[in-house]
């Protein structure tokens, strides 16, 4: 048993869609989650800069003792995250676009992801795409500036609907039946994207699969938290808190960290 807390990062307040899943799943853990929403997004940096990032991440969770850490963001898991397995000695979880069940599943052989560029040009996206999509249309775009006005607090605003039809509107061209979410963030659009879809359009992510592996690399290494005290969730942003406390709700607090 370890009572350390679970270490989340993202590049901003989207891997909260993670947390979500992971102390659904496990709410016996104590977690410590950090926004680095003043650099966000990661999308466009290079890949040396989204590693030095994510550096300087990981070093802030491991001085928190964190036992595990969860790298809540698919551009910094697609091109991080081999680098930071192989340069500390703890557990990280990565996540990629589930592409994969999509592939499987669709029945018009159409899927669409809506990603970061950063997500749709690495290789590990590349890699994996190929393993199960090569016989489907897969309509990808990139999710420019989504991301910029989820963290500036514009989430249910004209300005994303708008942003939102233009990207999907090719997807539905296509006679898409499986939207694929490749960014943390993007799961605060479910609503938005429920109303602008058609209803027979299915939207996946990755955040339960997320937390399931969470919960198997725990047990694995004998980390899983049996105590039924209450648990500690924290969470830090080097910006604004308040967009943070929107998604979250009043019953945690945020707090501003300069790092």
């Amino acid at each position: 048993m370890s009572t350390q807390p679970i270490g989340i990062f993202d590049s901003g307040v989207g891997g909260t869609s993670i947390w979500r899943e992971i102390h659904a799943l496990l709410p016996n853990e104590n977690t410590l989650y950090l926004a680095d929403s003043a650099n966000a997004p990661y999308g466009p940096k290079g890949k040396k800069t989204i590693i030095n990032l994510s550096i300087k991440n990981t070093e802030f969770l491991l001085n928190k003792n964190c036992k595990l850490i969860v790298v809540a963001c698919n551009t910094a898991t697609t091109n991080a995250i081999d680098y930071l397995r192989n340069t500390y000695d703890i557990p990280f979880i990565g996540i990629e676009p589930a592409i994969k069940p999509a592939a499987l599943q669709t029945k018009t052989c159409a899927v669409g992801i809506l990603a970061t560029r950063g997500t749709l040009s690495s290789a590990l996206f590349s890699k994996t795409s190929g393993l199960f999509a090569s016989n489907i249309n897969v309509v990808e775009q990139h999710g420019d500036g989504i991301v910029e006005l989820i963290e500036s607090g514009y989430l249910f605003s004209d300005e994303m609907t708008a942003l939102l039809k233009q990207y999907l509107q090719p997807m539905m061209d296509a006679n898409i039946d499986y939207l694929v979410l490749g960014c943390t963030h993007y799961p605060y659009l479910m609503p938005i994207l429920l109303e602008l879809l058609p209803k027979h359009v299915k939207i996946i992510d990755s955040g339960e699969a997320v937390a399931k592996q969470t919960k198997v690399v725990l047990e694995k290494h004998g980390l899983l938290n049996s105590s039924f005290l209450n648990p500690k969730n924290e969470f830090f942003t080097n910006r604004n808190p308040e967009v943070m406390k929107s998604l979250l709700g009043d019953k945690f607090d945020v707090g501003y960290q300069d790092f």
